[in-house]
């Protein structure tokens, strides 16, 4: 057994039944409660998701990290896994969606499950037992026995209404599945965390209370059972052997400086993205687009993901000095990468819910504007039409979309990529090209593959 297999790393997966089913409020609260008992917990979310990871990272203290079987190749996922979790006394894997819910309809890439299976990890399945009683043991007994190679070894129960209530259906679960019930969190909308139009507002936002953090806790350690959790997520095997290829030691690039938005308004980005960035040579410098007169010094190269810009479109405008620095340095030929959020940002305009229009950057002949319902939500795979920052003409990535915005084109513009959806019937243009600027509504990870980092950076290694 190698280096990278040898080392134990206690870790649990929080799987839910299916959305909605309380699996964040249940994960969040678990990792705050070891926290809280001294614990160093290190969250990970499965899938594609920002939001739940700025929860995890708030309660824990560090950053919460992402791991997506559909966009990461198996080796980089453990690798990336590892290389967060082999210093924290136990690791929170946060599922998605459903336990089996993922890329595909008879497939488990992107899904709970599949991440479970690749970290060699237990499972903890969350259900809500709202108005359910010996019935949750046939929907345990279902998402227990669909696929056995994955390892569900605990249940708790959501939204439980009474003592009563818990006792039924602990009961009928640990008689019929011979599976340990942990605990329950209690049907009570004072520890439910507020959500929009993309789901639960970030932490970064500061609008969830700390209070409710202080009773998701609470609930957690006065009804599950931490130390059965500890014990489960410490009878674990060994990580599966890998090949590392992301942090191994490599000749660093010529230092380049990043300036990186980072504020309420952007706050959509894989940690692990910038952390490769790092590992390449970048200096990360953030910034706020809300609050900076204008950007920080010497950038060589500006990253605005995604986030919320429509939520603060008004603070954005007002920001006069930063959009015209943003602007000024698109002018001057320095490159400039935006994805989603930054897109709108870039764009003339952004129209809000409301109606209102408010001026921004100005860079991209377009104008975006939030529609009455969602534009896309979903992987993509993104053929590439011409060289870019981060890839070249002919290449094929993956990559994930969530908006409900769109833009409307107010002058001429080179698109970068032909983006297609699952089934292949849904093909459209982006990445929007001015210059030496780039601006999608795909989302990237850069473990997907190492060349996206490499060439925004203007990386030579490999070459």
């Amino acid at each position: 057994m190698n280096d990278k297999t040898s080392k134990h790393i206690p870790r649990i997966v929080i799987a839910g039944t299916d959305s909605g089913c309380g699996k964040t409020s249940v994960s969040i609260g678990i990792m705050s409660a070891l926290s809280s008992k001294g614990y160093k917990v290190q969250g990970f979310k499965a899938g594609p998701d920002y939001i739940d990871p700025s929860h995890h990272t708030h309660v824990t203290g560090l950053p919460s990290r992402n791991l997506d079987t559909w966009m990461i190749p198996k080796d980089g996922l453990l690798e990336l896994f590892v290389h967060s979790a082999k210093n924290a006394d136990i690791s929170i894997i946060e599922g998605v969606m459903g336990m089996f819910d993922g890329y595909g309809a008879i497939d488990e890439y992107g899904s709970t499950a599949h991440t479970a299976k690749l970290l060699n990890a237990p499972v903890i399945l969350v259900i809500n037992a709202k108005s359910m009683a010996r019935s949750s043991a046939a929907m345990v007994h279902g998402y227990k026995t669909f696929d056995k190679d994955t390892r569900v070894v605990g249940v708790i129960a959501n939204r439980i209404a009474s003592d009563n209530h818990f006792d039924y259906v602990k009961t009928s679960i640990e008689k019929y599945t011979d599976t340990p019930v942990l605990g329950y969190l209690k049907n009570d909308p004072d520890i439910s965390i507020e959500e929009r139009h993309l789901g639960l507002i970030p932490s970064s936002e500061g609008k969830t209370a700390e209070d409710i953090y202080h009773k998701l806790t609470a609930n957690v350690l006065e009804h599950i059972d931490i130390e059965l959790m500890l014990k489960l997520a410490n009878d674990v095997g060994n990580i599966p052997y890998y090949e590392p290829s992301i942090f191994v030691e490599k000749p660093k690039t010529t230092h380049i400086k990043i300036g990186v938005a980072r504020d309420k308004a952007f706050s959509f980005y894989y940690e692990d993205n910038l952390d490769i960035l790092r590992h390449y040579g970048a200096e990360i410098v953030y910034f706020s687009p809300l609050t900076d007169d204008k950007l920080p010094e010497g950038l060589e190269l500006v990253y605005i993901g995604g986030g919320f810009p429509e939520v603060f479109a008004e603070q954005l405008a007002d920001s006069i000095g930063m959009r015209k620095s943003i602007k000024a340095f698109s002018d001057a030929s320095l490159p400039l990468y935006a994805e989603c959020g930054g897109l709108m940002y870039l764009c003339q305009s952004i129209q809000t819910f409301d109606g209102k229009t408010y001026p921004m950057v100005g860079i991209l002949p377009a104008k975006s504007k939030m529609m009455s319902k969602r534009m896309s939500l979903g992987y993509i795979t993104i053929n590439v039409l011409q060289d870019n920052l981060l890839s070249k003409n002919g290449e094929v990535h993956r990559g994930h979309e969530f908006h409900w915005s769109d833009i409307e084109l107010l002058g001429d513009v080179e698109y970068a990529y032909e983006t297609v959806k699952r089934n292949g019937q849904s093909r459209k243009s982006d990445g929007l090209m001015v210059g030496n600027v780039l601006a999608s509504y795909a989302h990237l990870h850069f473990a997907s593959n190492l060349s996206l980092a490499e060439r925004l950076i203007g990386s030579k290694i490999g070459s």
